[in-house]
């Protein structure tokens, strides 16, 4: 029997794998081993191929369709109806199977490696401002113990921060001063981690046509464009705006029932 449909549960080392013929008969139960994807999916006549959206998944996408299989990514909530018993790998894996057949499925849009770079920029811009935040939180929390009181903003601890370890009066301990010397020093490591990171994503923000096509918009800036493109990638795989609006989670979610609208936040 052909094998037509085939549904995997990714794993960072073992993979389940369950596929169907053309009359939705099960002619495939296989667990692989991650150095075994490949050659067993090579060796595959070219099919539909179902996984869930997460980690790894965009990657095994583009290596399967190298193979000219058609890779079909969902999101996982979309697929968690359809296991029919216990939570287990080979249910999983059936699941995807028959969820990727559907007619109706949405699918998650694959991302190229470009893209995934972008984001990945993107995210760790995210984690250093996250971690420069917390960092000035703290210096502006100690120095409070000691009564030193240093308003909001990350500007105001680079400014006042060189002339209170300069301070001969105001009694901070010397094992303290030199505490606030290091909090100071990985305070600007963070912030030039920050703005290397924007310097990329500017660079890439002037290469792409998309993104700066985006940035004329009132209120995009380089950041914002340059995400959405990377986050979007082929507008086409959205038949309207409402559709790119509601994945974006710019609409609010509807929990509706007896003719009754409910719409949350």
């Amino acid at each position: 029997m052909k094998t037509t449909t085939v549904g995997i549960d990714l794993a960072k080392n073992v993979m389940q794998v369950h596929g169907v013929d053309e009359r939705s008969k099960t002619v495939l139960k296989k667990q692989l081993k991650r150095n075994q994807v490949v050659a067993f999916f090579a060796n595959l006549a070219p099919c539909r191929i179902g996984m869930e959206a997460c980690g790894s998944a965009h990657y095994w996408a583009r290596k399967l369709e190298s193979y000219g299989h058609t890779v079909k990514l969902m999101a996982p909530q979309f697929v968690k109806p359809y296991v029919k018993t216990n939570k287990n790998d080979a249910a999983d894996a059936e699941a995807i199977c028959e969820a990727v057949g559907r007619q109706n499925m949405r699918f998650v849009p694959i991302k190229n490696a470009e893209q995934q770079a972008v984001l990945s920029l993107h995210r760790a811009r995210q984690g250093f401002v996250k971690a420069r935040t917390a960092q000035a939180n703290q210096v502006r929390g100690l120095l409070a113990e000691y009564g030193i009181v240093i308003p909001q903003g990350i500007g105001h601890i680079a400014k006042r921060l060189p002339e209170i370890m300069e301070d001969g009066e105001n009694n901070l301990p010397a094992a303290f001063r030199l505490l606030l010397q290091r909090l100071g020093d990985h305070l600007k490591e963070l912030d030039r981690q920050v703005g290397e990171l924007e310097v990329q994503i500017q660079t890439w923000h002037q290469e792409s046509d998309a993104s700066r096509k985006l940035a004329r918009i009132p209120g995009i800036g380089p950041i914002t464009a340059s995400a959405l493109v990377a986050s979007i990638g082929d507008v086409k795989s959205f038949e309207n705006g409402r559709q790119l609006a509601a994945w974006l989670s710019l609409v609010p979610r509807q929990h509706s029932t007896g003719g009754k609208p409910t719409l949350l936040v």
